[in-house]
């Protein structure tokens, strides 16, 4: 089957899938059939075949993000995203992306809380040579004091260009450095300037030894390639990194909140911004499953429960959005509103936590479920598409939940999900006592400087 034709039959097997309904359909995605490995120095290795395509794409996750980083020294996970390309002992500077983009593949990297990836998709013929590319960079990265100071005066430009000179661009920070009092998540992946500012080659290097390392990484291939051969090949060239000492995970936990919280401060925006935020758990957690539908449901898309009422029906807000940040700690659960000019941030929070206390007073409808489950089962089927899709599926379950398993174990417990689930765990994290509400003013609106009007 042609990479066309195969795209094209997923589509239509999802369409028709959709149009059958969750609840009596017994199609369901295609298993990934893969082989799981662990070499000598720790190195974990997925290994998934897809002859469809003379092709083969690479992702190696480091197990290291932002929550790894101590106090102080922010930004260190985002700042090795870029000092990662930068040079190794046999490959120059910006090598290895153009090596790959010579023979006609593509490569690139990301940073989150949790997780540092690179990638790369090349015709299936130079496996070898991405192999070798991504050895040399994990055995002997060259880190200087100019490289260094290079990459952060980019990353610096990064934060200007993303967050702080864009409207509404410090929200995130601001919800994660208050809803967070102990946990590293409340600080941002990109880092702060100052810490950006004092980091010094000696941190650096230690925090590459630390974490760049074989037995905090997992391979994952998905393509055209024998299994023994590629595995082979892996050995070959990954296998020969050293094993480093253990990888420190002495990360504090978060202690639960006991009572409410508000928090009423001053940002350059040009209008009020209210959030509510909820504690919720983590990533693979049975709760976790009725939480990303409570998430369609309530702040997916302007079909969504707060769009429609706070924008199009009540006209309280100019926007409403929300998300469940469901990763590999317990994280949060919050709702948005930009306050229409007119109306008053009381209103808007009024308005918010009705929506929260609507899910906890009476089961969402069949119809909202039957849409949630429709969403999933297409993400899910799409997601078989390319062999990336399925290396990030096949990575997260390994990586994040440590059960490559759940990859595809997961498609059912969705599509088991009741209405009864999604009312439990409502009850459970949307109680008033684990509430944090954000009233984020223009600068001088309310008559204060600063935040001094927030409570902690």
């Amino acid at each position: 089957m042609t990479f066309r034709s195969k795209t094209l039959f997923l589509v239509v097997w999802a369409a028709v899938w959709l149009a059958s309904g969750p609840a009596g359909a017994s199609s369901r995605p295609p298993k990934m059939e893969y082989t799981l490995t662990t070499l000598d120095n720790g190195l974990r290795v997925l290994l998934l075949e897809d002859h469809s395509t003379p092709i083969v794409h690479l992702q190696l996750w480091y197990h290291v993000g932002s929550k790894d980083e101590r106090p102080g020294r922010t930004g260190f996970a985002h700042l090795f995203e870029h000092m990662m390309f930068k040079g190794s002992k046999n490959v120059g500077p910006e090598e290895h992306p153009s090596l790959i983009s010579s023979v006609g593949g593509q490569s690139n990297a990301y940073t989150n809380e949790d997780t540092t990836v690179f990638w790369e998709t090349v015709p299936a013929h130079y496996l070898p040579m991405i192999l070798w590319l991504e050895a040399d960079r994990m055995a002997s990265l060259r880190i200087d004091e100019r490289t260094l100071e290079t990459e952060r005066q980019v990353v610096k430009e990064e934060r200007r260009l993303r967050v702080d000179n864009q409207p509404y661009g410090r929200l995130s920070e601001i919800i994660y450095e208050h809803a967070f009092t102990t946990h590293p998540y409340k600080h941002p992946t990109i880092g702060s300037m100052e810490d950006l500012e004092a980091a010094s080659i000696a941190d650096v290097r230690d925090f590459y030894r630390t974490y760049y390392v074989p037995n905090n990484a997992t391979l994952v291939l998905v393509g055209d390639f024998d299994p023994a051969q590629a595995l082979e090949l892996v050995t070959q060239h990954l296998g020969r990194v050293p094993r480093s000492k253990p990888v420190p995970r002495d990360i504090p936990r978060e202690p639960p909140q006991q009572r409410e919280r508000r928090v009423t401060l001053e940002e350059a925006w040009p209008l009020p911004a209210v959030v509510v935020a909820y504690h919720v758990t983590y990533d693979g957690d049975p709760d976790s499953y009725p939480l990303h539908v409570t998430s369609k449901v309530l702040s997916d898309g302007q079909s969504s429960r707060i769009y429609r009422k706070l924008v199009y029906e009540d006209q309280i807000a100019l926007a409403a959005f929300g998300q469940a940040n469901i990763i590999e700690h317990p994280n949060l659960f919050y709702a948005v509103a930009i306050v229409q000019p007119g109306r008053s941030p009381a209103e808007a929070e009024r308005a918010l936590i009705a929506e929260f206390d609507r899910l906890k007073a009476e089961p969402i409808l069949d119809e909202e479920l039957a849409r949630a489950k429709n969403q999933f089962a297409r993400d899910y089927i799409i997601g078989r598409e390319s062999n990336r899709q399925k290396a990030s599926q096949l990575a997260h379950a390994a990586v994040i939940h440590d059960d490559p398993t759940t990859a595809d174990g997961e498609f059912d417990i969705f599509m088991n999900l009741t209405k009864e689930d999604v009312q439990r765990v409502a009850r459970t994290y949307f109680a008033p006592e684990n509430r944090i509400v954000f009233t984020i003013m223009p600068k001088g609106a309310s008559g204060r400087d600063g935040d001094a009007g927030g409570r902690r």
